[in-house]
């Protein structure tokens, strides 16, 4: 008979500590982090510039200068031709350089100290941006990010110089930003865009100043 209450008030006991172990919430101890769907949750930053020089960063339009700042409605471009940039050859031996300044409202020479160069391959899309936005003025939508994956980067030294390495055979649009101000008859400093059509065959060396009058 003892043996049997003892059964029994052990039993009682044992399901009076399971249910308070129930009720007791069990804490997962927490290691500094979000969970992965917050991790993955992330705007990816994506660099399209595919530069040589490590030292330049993505290069927005704005940067470019290719499109035009005003009021109106903008131009809207073509599709990117992705596989006419495929055609494209990607590595040369050609050697673009040249000086680029501007000739100023007194007769004087405004260089383009440390300002930054482009080579844009000529296609059907860059002619677009070439006859609507540099020769017509017209303010275009932003340019499909893929169109800097074929673009050629440098800067100008102190005097103007600049010079562009390893260029492959093509047709290019070589643009430049002069920074001019009282020296152009300007009441105000303003960043004058230049644009000019540059050809490289193999290994040739091309000489081409990159200049205009001050408007």
């Amino acid at each position: 008979m003892a043996k049997k209450l003892f059964s029994v008030l052990a039993v009682v006991v044992g399901i009076f500590w399971l249910s308070g172990c129930v009720e007791n919430e069990i804490t997962l101890p927490d290691r500094g982090y979000s969970s992965w769907a917050d991790q993955t949750n992330i705007e990816e930053n994506v660099d399209t510039s595919d530069l040589e020089d490590e030292e330049v960063q993505t290069v927005s339009e704005e940067e470019m200068t290719i499109s035009e700042e005003g009021a109106g409605q903008k131009i809207k471009r073509m599709s990117f031709p992705l596989s006419e940039y495929a055609r494209l050859p990607r590595t040369g031996q050609g050697t673009v350089k040249g000086k680029i300044y501007l000739s100023g409202a007194y007769q004087n020479r405004v260089l383009g100290k440390g300002t930054r160069l482009y080579l844009n391959p000529v296609t059907s899309y860059s002619k677009q941006w070439y006859t609507e936005s540099y020769l017509g003025g017209k303010v275009m939508d932003d340019a499909d990010p893929r169109l800097f994956n074929y673009l050629r980067f440098t800067a100008s030294d102190t005097q103007g110089n600049y010079s562009f390495y390893g260029v492959p055979s093509g047709r290019y649009y070589l643009i430049g930003t002069v920074e001019c101000g009282e020296e152009c008859g300007y009441q105000s400093t303003k960043n004058i865009r230049i644009a000019s059509e540059v050809s490289v065959i193999g290994g040739q060396v091309v000489q081409k100043d990159l200049t205009r009058g001050a408007e």
